[in-house]
């Protein structure tokens, strides 16, 4: 089996090149030995700001990697980490820029290398429909968890008993998920009312796709051979957590901004932050984490449903991102702790 240490090798190189990168860029943006190390230390607090919001993300990807063919999961991992750090932390905040802005890709990158305010004005400008349709997406994918009918582990007893049994109507979540638009869109400003609803569908009608699409993928991999089958069934897969990984994004992005309005630091300190997560993910389908750890992911996805809930507040209260970070640690952490009195308590037996 592999060490510890040789799952971080790659995260620490990047680490080492991100770092000494962003000195660099301070240097060269300030000319000065004290703009230099205020880049290197925005970089380190990023990177740990992306870990500590994404360690959720890791544990409901290795869930999902560990049904994939070892051929779909290297492309996730290796695809998934440039779609990740170069899609989501850099192309992403440019095309809002872009939107937002009605200028084209190349003046985004100017204005974000030259104004870098103005670029984070019109950033956080879109930070209501980016929230409304991350938290509709993202309380899907708890609530589908929570409401699974196959599912036979409960954690927090009372309440999960109960949502699974609330599963047992057919389309219980989407219905649970627009209640709770309803309930935003009552108490924001009339302004921001259609288009925090419009954001919110669009975050529903993605999470509906992205679930038919692999339904779909599955079907018809089963009724090809069986190397064309597994391929198939892994493409569903790939697909669904990249818009995951998207949907976790759009929190760590829209919170760097807080702490520098310089995208491409922001790329590097994200970026240095994903390369964990990705590790994280590969020692918990490799170790088989997951299955060792009886609540681990009952925590993560606990700390899911809180995060959406979060994303949707935001549209109305500005909530620093350390809660949310320590909120999702919390939870995570509780199921660990529980998860290993379990294992003393039932040492010898099997997990699930």
């Amino acid at each position: 089996m592999r060490s510890s240490l040789s799952y971080l090798r790659w995260p620490l190189i990047v680490t080492v090149v991100g770092i000494a990168l962003a000195a660099w860029l301070g240097y060269r943006f300030t000319d000065s030995t004290t703009g230099a190390v205020s880049f290197f230390m925005i970089a380190v607090v990023l990177a740990i700001l992306e870990i500590s919001l994404s360690f959720d993300n890791a544990i409901v990807n290795a869930n999902k990697l560990k049904e994939m063919t070892p051929k779909w999961q290297r492309r996730f991992l290796t695809w998934g980490i440039l779609i990740a750090v170069f899609g989501m932390r850099i192309i992403f905040p440019l095309l809002i820029v872009v939107i937002a802005a009605h200028i084209g890709p190349l003046a985004a990158i100017r204005l974000a290398a030259t104004e870098p305010e103005e670029y984070s004005r019109l950033i956080h400008e879109a930070h209501l429909p980016i929230a409304a349709f991350g938290g509709a997406f993202l309380m899907l994918v708890a609530l589908s968890f929570f409401f699974d009918q196959s599912k036979d582990v409960d954690w927090i007893g009372k309440i999960e008993r109960a949502l699974r049994r609330a599963g047992s109507v057919r389309g219980m979540e989407v219905g649970f998920v627009l209640v709770i638009i309803l309930l935003f869109v009552w108490l924001l400003p009339v302004r921001d009312e259609q288009l925090f609803m419009y954001s919110a569908m669009w975050g529903i009608v993605t999470f509906l796709a992205v679930d038919a699409l692999g339904h779909v993928l599955d079907r018809w991999g089963q009724a090809q051979d069986a190397a064309r089958g597994t391929a198939q069934v892994g493409l569903g897969g790939f697909l669904y957590l990249e818009v995951l990984d998207a949907s976790f994004s759009f929190d760590g992005v829209i919170g760097a901004f807080a702490l520098t309005q310089n995208l491409f630091l922001i790329a590097i300190g994200l970026g240095i932050g994903a390369m964990y997560v990705r590790s994280m993910t590969v020692m918990l389908v490799e170790r088989g984490t997951l299955a060792e750890f009886r609540y681990l992911e009952h925590g993560a996805f606990w700390s899911i449903l809180i995060l959406s809930i979060i994303m949707f507040g935001q549209t109305m209260w500005h909530l620093p991102e350390v809660v949310t970070g320590m909120l999702g640690a919390i939870f995570i952490g509780a199921a660990f702790i529980n998860s290993v009195m379990w294992n003393r308590r039932h040492k010898g037996q099997a997990l699930h």
